[in-house]
C-alpha cells in the first residue's frame, strides 16, 4: 500500500468486548475486556508496521463511568492500567492520555501520567488512550480553558467573542497540536460515534467492521485502509 494513500491518524472505537464474552459463556465481562485490550496491542503493531503516525483508541467513555457497574469498572480500570503501562514499555511509542481524570481512581490516573511522562521524548507512533473521554465534555473543557485564559489577561466578553474561532477551540482540545483523525474504525457492526471525537471527526472517513473487538483481524484492518484509499476527500469543494 502506498504511503500517500495511508491515513496519518487512525482512531479506533473498540466495541463488542462484552458481547464476545457472553457469546463464549465466560464468567465475567472482564475476559472480553482483556481480550479487547490484547487485540489493541496487536492493532497498534499493525499501524506501526505500516508507518501510520497517530492512533487514538477509545477505551473508556464518560458515559461508561456512570453507566457501568462498579465491579465492571474496577476490572476495566485495572485492565486499562495494565495496557497503558505495557504500551509505555513496548517500543519507541509516545503515550498520551486524552480525557478527563474526573471519576477515574487515583491508581489509574497515576499509571496514565507515568506512561505519558515515560514516553514523552519518544519519536515513534503517537498513541492516544481515550480514557474518561467524552466529545461533548472535551468541547466544554476547551471552552472553559479559553474563557479562563482570556479572563486571566483581563479580556472582556466582547473581546472574546471577536477572537473565538474554530482554530482557537482546536488549540484547547485534549488533542491540541495533533492532526484530526483521517479514518475512524468501529468494531462490532455498530454504526455510531458514541460521543467520540465529535469536534475532530468533522471531515473524517468512517469504516465499520462486523467483527467484535477481540475478533478483529489484520485483514479487516487492511480492508478498511483499502476502502479509505478509494475515497475522495473533498472538504466541501
Amino acid at each position: 500500500m502506498q504511503n500517500a494513500t495511508l491515513p496519518h491518524h487512525v482512531a479506533m472505537i473498540i466495541d463488542g468486548n462484552r458481547r464476545w464474552a457472553r457469546d463464549r459463556a465466560l464468567e465475567t465481562t472482564a475476559s472480553g475486556h482483556r481480550a479487547g485490550a490484547e487485540k489493541m496491542r496487536e492493532f497498534l503493531g499493525w499501524c506501526d508496521d505500516l508507518g501510520i503516525r497517530v492512533v487514538t483508541i477509545y477505551l473508556l467513555s464518560t458515559d461508561n463511568l456512570s453507566g457501568r457497574s462498579s465491579d465492571e469498572l474496577d476490572q476495566l480500570f485495572e485492565i486499562i492500567a495494565d495496557l497503558a503501562d505495557d504500551l509505555s514499555r513496548a517500543a519507541d511509542w509516545r503515550i498520551q492520555h486524552v480525557g478527563t481524570t474526573d471519576g477515574l481512581p487515583d491508581p489509574l490516573v497515576a499509571v496514565l501520567a507515568a506512561a505519558q511522562d515515560r514516553t514523552a521524548g519518544n519519536r515513534g507512533l503517537h498513541v492516544n488512550l481515550a480514557v474518561g473521554y467524552g466529545g461533548r465534555r472535551e468541547i466544554a473543557d476547551a471552552m472553559r480553558s479559553i474563557v479562563r485564559d482570556h479572563g486571566s489577561k483581563g479580556g472582556s466578553i466582547d473581546d472574546l467573542a471577536g477572537i473565538l474561532t474554530p482554530e482557537l477551540i482546536g488549540e484547547h482540545l485534549y488533542t491540541q497540536g495533533q492532526p484530526d483523525p483521517d479514518l475512524i474504525i468501529r468494531t462490532s457492526g455498530e454504526q455510531r460515534l458514541s460521543d467520540f471525537m465529535l469536534w475532530q471527526s468533522a471531515h473524517s472517513e468512517f469504516y465499520f467492521v462486523e467483527a467484535l473487538g477481540p475478533d478483529l483481524r489484520e485483514v479487516d484492518f487492511l480492508r478498511a485502509l483499502r476502502a479509505y484509499a478509494t475515497r475522495h476527500r473533498r472538504y466541501g469543494q
